[in-house]
C-alpha cells in the first residue's frame, strides 16, 4: 500500500474563533396567532403547534411562495416554510417605537406570534438556537426577521400617523436587527402563555474563507 506524503496534508489550523454555546431561561411573555386570511395577529391563551406550525394560522405550512426576501427565486417559488413562528421581544419593539417617535408597537400589529422574556438581546440569536418549552414544544431559529414596508403600514395604521407613507417606510429603516426572529418547529405539541423557556444557544464562529 502507497504511503500517504504527510506534507501533502498539514495538520489543520483552526480559521476561525469559535465561540462556546450556551444555556438562556426564558419565558412565553405573551402567545399570538394569525387568521388564515391576514398576516396580523391577536392575542391567545395557547398556541397548538404541528409540524406545519400553527394550526389554521396565516404562515402555517410544509412550504411557502417565494417573495421578496428571495431574490435568487422567481417570486412565487415553492419553496420550504422557515417562516412558520415570528418571535419579539418588548424591549427591542420599544426601541423601535421610540426611533419612529411612537408611544408604543404592538406583537400583534406586527404578525408576532411569541413574546419572549428574559433574553438579552433576541434578535441577535443565532440561527440554529433551540428553543425547548416546558410543555414539549421544541422550536429552531431560522434567523433575523427582515422588517418590511407591510409591517411599517400596519403601524403606521393602528398608530394612526398623520403621514402614513412615512411611518411606513420608517419602520424598515428603524427597526433593523431589532424585528425578532423567525422559527419553526421542531417538535409539535401546545405552549401555553407564562410557559418556562430553556434557548439553547449554539457555538458560533465568523466563515471567513
Amino acid at each position: 500500500m502507497q504511503e500517504t506524503n504527510p506534507e501533502l496534508f498539514p495538520a489543520a489550523e483552526l480559521p476561525v474563533e469559535i465561540v462556546p454555546g450556551r444555556k438562556l431561561t426564558a419565558r412565553a411573555a405573551a402567545l399570538y396567532a394569525a387568521p388564515f386570511d391576514h398576516f396580523e395577529t391577536r392575542p391567545v391563551e395557547e398556541l397548538r403547534l404541528g409540524f406545519d406550525g400553527i394550526e389554521d394560522d396565516f404562515h402555517a405550512g410544509a412550504t411557502r411562495r417565494s417573495g421578496g426576501r428571495e431574490p435568487w427565486y422567481p417570486r412565487g417559488t415553492e419553496m420550504r416554510n422557515e417562516r412558520q413562528l415570528s418571535l419579539v421581544a418588548a424591549d427591542e419593539l420599544a426601541i423601535v417605537a421610540e426611533r419612529m417617535g411612537l408611544r408604543e408597537i404592538k406583537p400583534e400589529w406586527i404578525g408576532a406570534n411569541l413574546l419572549v422574556e428574559g433574553v438579552p438581546h433576541l434578535s441577535m440569536l443565532p440561527a440554529g438556537s433551540l428553543l425547548f418549552f416546558k410543555g414539549g414544544v421544541t422550536i429552531k431559529v431560522d434567523g433575523q426577521n427582515k422588517p418590511c414596508r407591510v409591517a411599517g403600514q400596519s403601524i403606521a395604521e393602528h398608530a394612526r400617523a398623520a403621514d402614513h407613507d412615512a411611518t411606513a417606510l420608517l419602520f424598515p429603516k428603524t427597526a433593523k436587527r431589532l424585528r425578532g426572529l423567525v422559527a419553526w418547529v421542531e417538535k409539535p405539541g401546545v405552549i401555553k402563555v407564562g410557559e418556562e423557556i430553556s434557548v439553547r444557544v449554539p457555538e458560533q464562529w465568523i466563515y471567513q474563507a
